[in-house]
């Protein structure tokens, strides 16, 4: 097992004569009058280590298996690299072949892939220089999540991933059963008789643990929920998975007004971490990817988010006369097209649009006085759009029986979430963000399905 100070971003840090062993993934090696040059990566830094060999070091039917792809340790001592854009090389002495790699079979070759082959092999494009870079980055991002909540006092609270209730009232679940799909049991008016079933009842994948992550904010103030959530929509697009990572905060004591600038601090951070201690993988995105990723991060860095209600959105929109894809009017839920339009063109900067119409919104957000709209959020972006959707929660037991039953949802199946309404009800609000979409936001990739290790989407669970 490596160790503290084995890596090899941790080689890139010692002087000039010190003797390392190097371990890692040959990324490429080749042969020029009588010296091998190897780059080697075991994954801790974007840039490789070269390794220069000299012939008859290493015997011959030794150096014949490092090939593209095999694993190997390296002896040696390093010395200053007269190659541009690295400080030091291994001179080395002694390798260690660990697994080999037939080239004629290996699909990460030198030349260019493109990110549908390489989704094709999952299992081996973290080895590539772009998923190395995602993943790295993703895994600071992680975090950088648990940091910021942590030096803010919240808990972090492990929400159920199997479920009997829908968060959202959409209906786009994942079932879970372990009833014969062949044989099953039916009742006298030969529906499922899903008593017969492993919970009782039916149950379902998690599409949120904020209903969850609400019991327990009533009970230790600020809480928060990081894991894999799931939505069972037919959706083959480059911004939707039917699995994905899910951070939720749930603050009591808290209104929309809170809720909003958490939001903003939130953002800020993550990108600060994520500037802080990831430049290398950071310029790479930039260079070969998206060259604004860098500019646009630091303007939302630097940024104080604009606030306007949804209405004062809508009257915006229709102004533009834009000739929208999706046309406009007040009571339509935003499109991308509108939310890149409000925050490149009109604001130049990340937008909070709150107090949505009730009829696009969840159950459990706070009907406001007007009896039209809630204390709904979404904080928008620059270059994505929507980011976070958020809200403060409806606290009144009467208002939020009414609003489950205008949505046709069975009230036995809240039960336990009416109850806290009940019993020491506080004003409390939370908010969403999909990790999968903050690492398309940092890394500037388009497509969803090259953000997480291994993809989830209709028609594909492999792997």
């Amino acid at each position: 097992m490596l160790q503290p100070g084995e890596y090899i971003k941790d080689i890139f840090q010692m002087p000039v004569g010190t003797s390392v062993t190097a371990r890692g993934w040959v990324k490429t090696k080749r042969d020029s009058k009588g010296i091998s040059f190897i780059q080697l990566n075991d994954g801790s830094v974007f840039t490789d280590l070269q390794v220069v060999i000299d012939a008859d070091v290493v015997p011959e039917e030794t150096m014949q298996l490092v090939t593209t792809g095999s694993c190997i340790s390296v002896e040696g001592d390093l010395v200053e690299s007269p190659a541009k854009g690295q400080a030091v090389e291994l001179k080395g002495k002694s390798v260690e072949v660990h697994g080999s790699a037939d080239p004629a079979t290996y699909p990460l070759q030198k030349k260019g892939a493109s990110m549908e082959f390489l989704r094709e092999i999952a299992h081996l494009r973290p080895r590539s220089n772009t998923f190395g870079a995602v993943f790295r980055l993703r895994h600071a991002a992680s975090y950088a999540i648990h940091k910021f909540f942590q030096e803010r006092g919240f808990i972090w609270v492990h929400t159920p991933v199997i479920t009997a209730s829908d968060a959202e009232g959409a209906g786009a679940m994942f079932g879970v059963t372990t009833l014969d799909l062949m044989n099953l049991p039916r009742t006298e008016d030969r529906g499922i008789d899903w008593t017969k079933d492993f919970f009782g009842k039916q149950a379902y994948l998690t599409v949120s643990g904020q209903l969850e992550g609400e019991t327990f904010a009533e009970a230790l103030s600020n809480i928060y929920t990081f894991g894999p959530t799931f939505r069972a929509e037919n959706s083959n697009t480059p911004r939707h998975l039917a699995e994905f990572w899910m951070v939720e905060p749930e603050m009591a004591f808290c209104d929309l007004d809170d809720d909003r600038h958490l939001a903003e601090d939130f953002l800020k951070y993550i990108i600060a971490y994520v500037v802080d201690t990831r430049m290398d993988d950071l310029e790479f995105f930039n260079n070969r990817i998206d060259n604004t990723v860098l500019e646009t991060l630091e303007h939302v860095a630097n940024s104080d988010f604009e606030h306007i209600t949804y209405t004062e959105t809508i009257e915006i929109l229709e102004k533009a006369n834009r000739g929208w894809e999706f046309p406009v009017k007040w009571g339509v839920d935003l499109q991308s097209e509108h939310e890149r339009y409000i925050t490149e063109e009109v604001f130049k900067k990340p937008v909070v649009v709150t107090d949505y119409p009730k009829e696009i919104k969840a159950f459990y957000m706070r009907m406001n006085d007007d009896g039209k709209t809630v204390r709904a959020m979404d904080v928008l972006l620059p270059r994505i759009g929507e980011i976070i959707g958020g809200s403060q929660r409806e606290e009144r037991h009467d208002v939020l029986v009414e609003k489950i039953e205008s949505m046709g949802l069975p009230l036995e199946a809240y039960w336990w979430y009416l109850e806290l309404r009940k019993y020491g009800s506080v004003p409390h609000a939370g908010f969403g963000l999909g990790l999968e979409r903050m690492i398309m936001y940092l890394t500037g990739m388009k497509n969803i399905r090259d953000v997480i290790p291994f993809p989830r989407t209709p028609g594909n669970a492999e792997f």
